[in-house]
C-alpha cells in the first residue's frame, strides 16, 4: 500500500492520522496468534478434533472422505512424451508444431494470409 503524501491536503492527512491511530489501537488491544492459536487447539482437542479436520489441512478423515468420492483416474501410457511434428515452417525448417495446443506465430501468420494448414505438413 502507497500512500501519496504530498497529494493530500492538511484535513486528509488529519483523517488518515486518526484512521491510522484507530486501527493502532484496535491491534495493540488483540492477544498475539500464538495465544490465541493454543487456544483453539486446546479446544478442539477437548472436544475431540484436531485443528486440521476443522479447519483444512492433511487429516485423515477429510482425505478418505475426499479419496471415496473421487473416481480413478487413469494415466496414459504417453502421458508426458513429446508428439512427433506434423507442420514445419517452409521459411524455417527447425520451426515445427505438433497440431497441439496454441498455433506458433509463423503458422498463425501463414494461415490468415490465405494459405491453408495443409500446406505445412510434413510428408
Amino acid at each position: 500500500m502507497s500512500i501519496n503524501l504530498d497529494a493530500l491536503s492538511a484535513k486528509e492527512l488529519d483523517a488518515l492520522i486518526s484512521q491510522a491511530k484507530k486501527r493502532k489501537t484496535t491491534l495493540s488491544k488483540r492477544k498475539p496468534i500464538a495465544v490465541v492459536r493454543k487456544k483453539l487447539t486446546q479446544l478442539a482437542k477437548a472436544e475431540g478434533y484436531s485443528i486440521a479436520e476443522l479447519f483444512g489441512g492433511s487429516s485423515a478423515p477429510a482425505s478418505a472422505a475426499r479419496a471415496a468420492k473421487a473416481p480413478a483416474r487413469k494415466v496414459s501410457k504417453n502421458a508426458g512424451k513429446p508428439v512427433a511434428p506434423k507442420y514445419r515452417n517452409p521459411a524455417n525448417p527447425s520451426e515445427t508444431w505438433a497440431g497441439r495446443g496454441k498455433q506458433p506465430r509463423w503458422l498463425a501468420a501463414q494461415t490468415s494470409a490465405g494459405k491453408k494448414l495443409e500446406d505445412f505438413l510434413i510428408r
